[in-house]
């Protein structure tokens, strides 16, 4: 079980991150533990994220430039897949062709119109509100928000692998971890999280504590949205869907922690 859980570690870091991590098993055994570890992967991509940004205002930046610098790390610790996987997927979803054809649209190297607005949309919504949590509550709201965006999104990828949702290929990382989670499982490092992420948000009182657990939750409820509609259109999940389904959690995260007093 050690050897699992560190084989376990390893594929959630070398998967979801760009990290020097190396992958040592590449079976489903070991993608159910990468998948139950990967919020942990995501709480080290959120503290980079916050510490550089944090760091870049301490330093005189204005909020502005700390808001880009916090999305900017994420994107670089993952190679920007994610990103290209929210692309891709929404070019397979706008392009309104049967799942098939949409699937050979995903495929394509090349980014259609749809992929660029919505990449347009979503970086601009995650700046928008890092820079307003940054101006109103400082580098310590900033870079709380940093992480647990980062944490929701792939909170999001372990709900999304639980069993029951299908793969859409018989190839590639989707075909790895669709269905190898235990709901039961999925569902208590959800609780979990949400609660250390609530705790977390606590330092600013009993609201901030409600607040973030709330961003949670409807980072979840914006990913499992995105995933039900995939798994209609396409038949299943892929990578791509992955990296759209974290994208689509992180910004969902964000938006509910810019909303409220």
């Amino acid at each position: 079980m050690t050897s699992l859980n560190s084989h376990g570690l390893r594929f959630a870091f070398g998967t979801l991150t760009a990290l020097p991590v190396r992958v040592t098993r590449w079976d489903r055994a070991t993608a159910r533990t990468g998948m139950l570890c990967a919020p942990l992967a995501g709480l080290v991509v959120g503290l980079l994220a916050a510490a550089l940004g944090a760091l870049s205002l301490l330093a005189g930046s204005g909020p502005l430039l700390a808001a880009v610098v916090s999305v900017a790390v994420p994107a670089a610790l993952t190679r920007g897949l994610h990103l290209d996987g929210l692309a891709d997927t929404a070019d397979g979803l706008g392009s309104g062709k049967p799942a098939e054809d949409a699937l050979r649209i995903m495929k394509q190297s090349d980014i259609g119109p749809f992929g660029v607005i919505t990449l347009l949309l979503v970086l601009l919504a995650q700046v928008a509100v890092l820079f307003q949590l940054y101006g109103e509550g400082g580098w310590a709201q900033g870079a709380l928000g940093a992480v647990v965006a980062a944490v929701a999104a792939r909170l999001a990828l372990t709900l999304a692998s639980r069993q029951g949702v299908p793969a859409a290929r018989p190839e590639g990382l989707g075909a790895v971890v669709a269905g190898t989670v235990p709901v039961g499982r999925a569902v208590l490092v959800a609780a979990v999280t949400v609660a250390v992420c609530g705790a977390a948000g606590a330092v600013s009182g009993p609201y901030g504590a409600l607040h973030h657990a709330l961003a949670v939750l409807g980072a979840l409820a914006a990913a499992e949205l995105l995933l039900r509609h995939c798994v209609r259109r396409f038949g299943g999940v892929t990578g791509d869907v992955f990296g759209g389904v974290a994208e689509t959690a992180a910004t969902a995260a964000l938006v509910v922690l810019a909303l409220g007093p």
